[in-house]
């Protein structure tokens, strides 16, 4: 590629914070003396007897009441959360026993299938409740030391940093005049990681045995998927605790990569996008993208990958559930699908709540939807609003023994005008966006 084709220069990674003000780590873990050596560097650059702080009972209960505030489905051995929240003293302290005696070895990843909003399964690993404390316990020992080497284009599964995060940054870019848009998919990244260098990656900043030899038993740990059961030789299975820690460290490369080539990428988990000044621009990060991916034995998805100038219409990207295309914030077509499939669970017409009742369901889960995606274009909500109204009408009507809906349009509206809505404290989205919209 030609030199033109590169930004001049690389942006500079905004400072790392300061340790002692990371309120998200285990204090019984990451102790003053600890956080200083992440300042100050370690010798040799790795780590060393972090074993003892993994089995550690203090670990392990903080890593419980985290898994316990999730909840979760049961693994392969049927232990739910009730029934180790019964008898977890006991369950913990065979846990503590286990590890130090060097006895505990994972147990095989419960595999389901759960609807992706544009249609079609996404394979979802369930690992058993002490598994996911053991898990737990590692990622909190072994978090702040890839954190506090981890770039700022990277939003997705770190603390302090979420996707409302990664979209400012968009936003600002876009602003700044980077209209022309890289957007990557990666081929079933979290199924396609590869093992070996995954470790190798690990391994760079991690030396204690023990500590590798449970990461590594975890990757190869069996999957079981109804009457199947295999082993995995690559990737790391979603749904399981430390899978997106691991997921981020082997991504960071391709980070410190574009940044070095002066990029600028915004990156949630596996789902980026790298925004330039011009196609050339852009053809040439294309370019350093799929040479990366190459030597990390990762793939592009050849048809969900491509570059357009967003400022043209059906040559916009999707990110993060929105779409930005002619200067303009749009819901995803597939997340407002997917909000209405929600709705429709809640307004099922046999639903024998009354209406309040079915608003006090609705409103939450409604608000949430809005609180997300209120920069999307005005546009957007009306639309929305009318649609679950429609389907109050509809349990209002069953209500009042009236079967049928052609020709009762205007009825309804007339019986159960907006406003009716609005007195039982409906939530619109509209009038919302409208209070959000004016000036303070």
């Amino acid at each position: 590629m030609p030199s033109a084709s590169v930004p001049e220069r690389a942006e500079q990674a905004c400072p790392s914070p300061d340790p002692r003000e990371w309120t998200w780590v285990e204090p019984s873990v990451w102790t003053e003396r600890m956080l200083a050596a992440l300042v100050n560097g370690v010798k040799g650059g790795k780590w060393y007897s972090l074993w003892d702080k993994v089995c550690d009972r203090s670990t392990l209960e903080a890593s419980w009441e985290g898994v316990a505030r999730n909840q979760g489905a049961a693994g392969v051995d049927g232990m739910s959360i009730e029934r180790f929240a019964a008898r977890a003293e006991r369950y913990l302290d065979e846990l503590v026993a286990e590890l130090q005696a060097g006895r505990f070895r994972p147990s095989a990843v419960r595999r389901t299938h759960i609807p992706k909003p544009g249609g079609g399964k996404r394979p979802l690993g369930i690992p058993t409740v002490k598994d996911r404390i053991v898990q737990g316990a590692l990622k909190r020992v072994l978090e702040p030391i890839f954190e506090w080497e981890f770039r700022p284009e990277s939003y997705g599964f770190r603390p302090g940093r979420g996707a409302k995060d990664a979209l400012r940054e968009v936003d600002a870019a876009l602003k700044a005049g980077h209209h022309w848009v890289v957007d990557a998919d990666l081929k079933g990244y979290f199924d396609s990681i590869p093992h070996d260098a995954l470790m190798d990656e690990v391994q760079a900043r991690i030396s204690d045995g023990r500590v590798l030899a449970l990461i590594d038993a975890y990757l190869k740990a069996d999957i079981l998927d109804g009457l199947a059961q295999w082993t995995p030789t690559g990737g790391t299975p979603q749904g399981a605790v430390i899978s997106p820690l691991l997921a981020n460290l082997y991504l960071h490369g391709l980070d410190c990569r574009m940044s070095e080539q002066g990029y600028r990428i915004v990156r949630y988990a596996d789902d980026f996008v790298i925004l330039c000044r011009d196609e050339t621009e852009a053809r040439a990060a294309l370019h350093e993208v799929q040479t990366w991916c190459t030597a990390r034995r990762l793939t592009l998805h050849p048809d969900k990958t491509h570059i357009g100038d967003c400022r043209q219409p059906g040559e916009g990207f999707e990110f993060l559930g929105y779409r930005f295309e002619g200067g303009r914030r749009w819901v995803r077509r597939k997340s407002r699908h997917a909000l209405k499939d929600k709705i429709r669970a809640k307004t099922r017409r046999h639903r024998g709540d009354s209406l309040a009742e079915i608003i006090a369901d609705l409103n939450p889960m409604l608000r949430g939807w809005f609180g997300y995606f209120k920069h999307a274009y005005r546009t957007e909500f009306p639309s929305i609003d009318g649609f679950v109204r429609r389907r109050l009408r509809a349990i209002l009507r069953r209500h009042a023994h009236q079967q049928g809906r052609h020709g009762r349009s205007h009825q309804d509206h007339r019986r159960w005008p907006n406003a009716f809505f609005a007195e039982h404290g409906l939530f619109t989205m509209s009038a919302a966006h409208a209070r959000a919209s004016q000036p303070r």
